[in-house]
């Protein structure tokens, strides 16, 4: 069978399998640790370690010969559940954890716990295990025990098998050592316990989730299976019931006091060596609140307040304290995103900061770019004492960091590679496995408009000239950038464009990158500046591609991208003239908490920004082609979004194509899914644009 772009793009899982991942280097620098599957077609990831004195690669665990050659597929519904919130769609190991010094790891796979060192790796056989699979392995600092999650309950052992139950718990919505849906989904905050740094003891969440309304997830096509039931914080209702506790050993817990009535949602936990800390927001995201944590009493102190008008921003990788008495977090000065230690900034304004990779009290190496570059992502290294900053990598491109000692890995992706690659300490190459993308970019950058909005232009490779129908392909929303210097980035757009497209892809209003101002333009509306600033490189497109024909302009998207797809042809028709909207959030009431709130507030309090912002209200304005696609196992934005927007276009004698996607979740993993749907939705472009 003749290998397309389409085919190639879903087996790889968009040319992502096989490359190097989860990358943690030792404190001496000797050591990179990381997972990476055998193949660019092949999903099921094995442990390796490269030795940074000789630059030599060996397997540490290779989990099909752990599970005799069988391949890993038995996860239970809370781990399908955990790899949907962070959007994991390979196999075998997709998480590990080491101790202080990454001289031995753990992990689970199919519900196993295994354990290693810096040789091999062994499955521990836990001696009269409790029911359920186990997930979410963590080794202690000192690499004597393992805690891990099995069913709603956090469990430790040692290395011989012997298991005690942190946590036991009857109540069959509560769950203990786990993030619950908005903290995973929203606040990236993926897990729900921390080893202390001695080992002796944990920090873990209790999450009540019976407060929360409960929804079902049916497959139609198999109308006698049993619908899913889950817990879906909808917009203005009540979240779940959050708390902390410090538990030891021996299973004897401290509970750990804040205000949460006022600060009802725990972002983020950091335990070091300097102290436990816990940052806590309020419900209307306008106040974080740092507090140190005194684990034998479970009192807790405040060390700042932030404060924002509007919201504000979680940011990677702290708060923490990075020393006695010198507290790390970030926030917004100046108009940009700045690195505080106590409250000073030691970053300079024009860099936008996007993360914190590593901290002590002498450095902190973060992430970023500068303001006027935000299709850039950097890495730089500032000294906290003299804020002297060293700019650790260089080309254009999107670069992401581990350090550890003076060793520095190095993921770099650009337009001058087809490949990510992956340098340790410049020098040394990790070998990549995935597969390169069957077609070039052919890709320009530009600031258009007199807000200088960040675009893309990608036209047909060995293009002639000839005039192009228009092809816009945002996301356009909070969170998530499409014009990035990575030529991975448009390899679907290239597809797209070598159908016949100029394909157009524009960062518009409340994109991230572009400073503290920019990314606030959308609170309490989601839908106006986002829409115009998509309209604005429209109307400057001939300036930019000559070529564009914008007579026949349509507009791609999914998830916001769906939703702005659709807001486009029903609020300016006369710019757009058709729309693919895939998995779009039609109703912000249906959308989640934390997300929604952030930019829109409370519907509760005030109902007008959802108002604004919904496509349901502009159903009766539909004059162009819309095609609607949603799977119908989506847990993030649920079916009920698209089959609302469908309805409300019915009772307005609105015609419209949909597309249901059974049993498909909203990253669509299924192979098949994946390929077909970008040829459903080439054949309806070309339908909806007379390109035929």
């Amino acid at each position: 069978m003749t290998d397309t772009f389409p085919r190639q793009y879903a087996r790889t899982q968009r040319l992502t399998l096989g490359e190097p991942r989860n990358i943690i280097v030792s404190p001496d620098g000797k050591r990179v640790l990381f997972l990476r599957s055998p193949a660019g077609n092949d999903t099921v990831n094995s442990l390796w370690i490269c030795h940074t004195d000789r630059n030599t690669e060996i397997c540490l665990a290779d989990i099909r010969a752990l599970l005799n050659n069988s391949i890993p597929e038995h996860e239970s519904a809370q781990e399908r559940a955990r790899r949907e919130r962070a959007r994991e769609g390979a196999a075998g190991i997709v998480s590990f954890s080491c101790d202080s010094e990454v001289l031995h790891v753990a992990f689970a796979v199919s519900g196993r716990l295994f354990v290693g060192d810096m040789h091999n790796a062994r499955e521990v056989l836990v001696n009269k295990p409790a029911p359920g699979t186990i997930y979410d392995a963590r080794i202690s600092p000192d690499g004597k025990h393992v805690a891990y999650v099995r069913g709603s309950a956090l469990f430790v052992c040692d290395m011989q098998g012997n298991e005690r139950c942190l946590t036991p718990e009857t109540a069959s919505d509560v769950t203990w050592g786990v993030a619950e849906f908005v903290a995973a989904e929203e606040m990236n905050r993926q897990r729900g316990y921390w080893w202390s740094p001695n080992s002796d003891a944990l920090a873990v969440e209790r999450v009540d989730n019976s407060p929360i309304e409960l929804i079902t997830i049916a497959d139609p096509s198999q109308p006698t299976v049993e619908p899913q039931t889950r817990r879906y914080p909808f917009a203005g209702t009540t979240n779940a019931r959050t708390s902390l506790h410090v538990i030891d050993l021996e299973a004897r817990s401290t509970d750990i006091v804040w205000d949460a009535e006022t600060f009802e949602y725990l972002t983020s936990v950091q335990w070091n060596k300097s102290g436990l800390v816990i940052s806590v927001m309020s419900r209307d995201q306008k106040l974080l609140d740092i507090r140190k944590v005194h684990t034998n009493t479970g009192e807790t102190e405040s060390l700042h307040v932030e404060r924002d008008d509007k919201w504000v921003e979680l940011v990677a990788g702290g708060p923490s304290l990075i020393a006695e008495n010198m507290l790390l977090w970030c926030g917004e000065r100046n108009g940009a995103r700045a690195v505080l230690v106590n409250n000073i900034a030691i970053t300079p304004p024009h860099i936008q900061v996007r993360g914190v990779v590593n901290a002590d009290a002498k450095h902190v190496t973060f992430s970023g770019n500068p303001i006027d570059q935000p299709h850039v992502l950097h890495a730089w290294r500032v000294n906290v004492a003299t804020h002297e900053i060293v700019q650790l990598t260089h080309d254009d491109g999107i670069h992401t960091v581990a350090v550890g000692g003076e060793t520095i890995v190095v993921r770099s992706a650009t337009m001058h590679h087809p490949r990510s690659r992956t340098l340790v300490n410049n020098h040394y190459e990790l070998l990549n496995n995935a597969e390169q993308s069957l077609l070039s970019v052919n890709v320009s950058f530009h600031s258009v408009g007199n807000r200088s909005i960040s675009t893309a232009i990608v036209l047909p490779e060995n293009h002639d000239g000839s005039a192009l129908p228009v092809l816009f392909d945002p996301y356009g929303g909070p969170h998530a950038q499409r014009v990035v210097a990575s030529s991975m980035a448009f390899t679907a757009a290239q597809w797209f464009a070598n159908q016949g497209f100029c394909v157009v892809i524009a960062d518009g209003s409340g994109t991230p990158g572009r400073g503290s101002d920019w990314e606030r333009e959308v609170y309490h509306d989601l839908a106006t500046s986002v829409l115009n600033d998509q309209i604005e490189v429209l109307i400057h497109l001939s300036e930019i591609a000559p070529c564009a024909d914008t007579t026949r302009v349509a507009i791609r998207g999914w998830s916001f991208g769906g939703y702005l797809a659709a807001l486009a042809v029903l609020r300016a028709p006369q710019h757009f003239h058709t729309a693919i909207a895939g998995a779009p959030v039609t109703e912000w009431k249906l959308y989640d908490t934390f997300y929604t709130e952030r930019y829109l507030g409370n519907p509760m309090h005030d109902p007008q920004p959802y108002i604004a912002s919904s496509l349901l209200h502009d159903a009766e304005n539909l004059t162009r082609p819309l095609l609607i696609i949603h799977g119908l196992a989506d847990d993030n934005v649920l079916a009920a979004h698209s089959l609302e927007l469908t309805t409300a276009l019915l009772h307005a004698g609105k015609p419209h194509e949909f597309l249901p996607l059974v049993g498909v979740t909203h990253m669509t993993p299924q192979e098949v899914v994946a390929e077909n749907l970008l040829l459903h939705q080439l054949d309806f472009l070309r339908r909806s644009l007379s390109l035929r």
